[in-house]
């Protein structure tokens, strides 16, 4: 083959495969009548969701997504309970409860004659309503967000719908921003690898949690080494045995339900083991209670407080 030849070659194929692989929001905007829609995207479960115009009834089955899609520019007809309970806002004459998280009210939904509704893959009555919004023609879509990445992407799709990128930079890169320059920081100024002990607690027990749980994402991007990585049993069932082996710097703890309990469930349980009061973490005032707005609840546009939280208490030299 002649180097002439060959250089055609190889511009045929960029050709092809650049064609091939072309933004997928701008190649699905065409809905199943051949109609050009307003906007397309794949959410989380890969289905292809197709506004066939700019939304003006939002209905959000979880309170986190309801804030996201304000902080986008949009607006809410209808939102969860959680809205209220974990102070994301307060009631409103012009929005209306659709039942809880994890169980929505179809009716009331319906009712609100919403264009689109935003819903979790992670809920099974969210899973069970999709052939009713289906059949029903209301555009819906699943978000699952973990991670500050996951609600950065669930942001940037909504400032796409809103028109609004300018939120997009301000409640989305600025905080990236700010949580990679933390980051950096630590990156640059430690070669510490501090232990942690990371535990959900509730009214009837606690647990300790890892790769799945958003602080233990945090913690993890903040250099600490979990100490469950190593004993997965404490996943089940927390032992003092285990904990006092691996010793933890650090031991984090968030609440479910009422906070009272939950701490009043530590103190009648773990806590009473004399052995408690001699780990390191406990002797040295880090054994700590964390705020559940930053750490339980999706923080959204707080995300980047939330690892500044941990980031003075885990390395005080570098940012106190």
């Amino acid at each position: 083959m002649t180097r002439k030849s060959l250089i055609l070659l190889v511009f045929l194929m960029i050709l092809v495969t650049g064609c091939s692989s072309g933004n997928m929001n701008e190649s699905a905007n065409i809905d199943s009548k051949g109609v050009e829609a307003y906007y397309a995207f794949t959410d989380s479960l890969g289905n292809s969701v197709i506004l066939e115009k700019k939304p003006e009834r939002v209905v959000s089955l979880v309170g986190s997504y309801a804030e996201t899609w304000i902080l986008a520019g949009g607006e809410v007809t209808g939102v969860t309970d959680d809205v209220i309970k974990e102070g994301r806002s307060e009631e409103s004459k012009d929005i209306s409860i659709v039942g809880t998280v994890k169980d929505p009210n179809i009716e009331k939904i319906l009712s609100l004659s919403p264009d689109f509704v935003l819903l979790s893959p992670d809920i099974e009555n969210h899973l069970k309503i999709k052939e009713v919004l289906k059949k029903s023609g209301i555009a819906h879509a699943y978000f699952k967000v973990e991670y500050f990445e996951d609600y950065l992407k669930m942001l940037d799709i909504c400032t796409d719908i809103t028109g609004s990128k300018d939120l997009y930079e301000r409640h989305g890169l600025k905080i990236k921003e700010d949580i990679d320059e933390i980051l950096s920081e630590i990156e640059n100024n430690s070669s510490d690898r501090p232990s942690v002990l990371f535990v959900r607690a509730f009214s009837s027990g606690a647990k300790a949690k890892k790769d799945d749980n958003l602080t233990c994402r945090m913690l993890e991007d903040l250099g600490t080494v979990n100490i469950t990585n190593k004993h997965p049993s404490l996943l089940e069932e927390l032992s003092i045995e285990e904990i006092i082996e691996e010793d933890p710097d650090f031991i984090f703890v968030t609440t479910m339900g009422s906070t009272e309990k939950a701490v009043e469930a530590l103190k009648n349980g773990i806590e009473k083991n004399p052995a408690w009061k001699n780990l390191t973490a406990v002797k040295n005032g880090r054994y700590i209670i964390l705020p559940k707005e930053l750490f339980h609840y999706k923080p959204n546009v707080r995300w980047g407080e939330s690892y500044k939280y941990l980031a003075e208490i885990i390395y005080p030299e570098i940012f106190n």
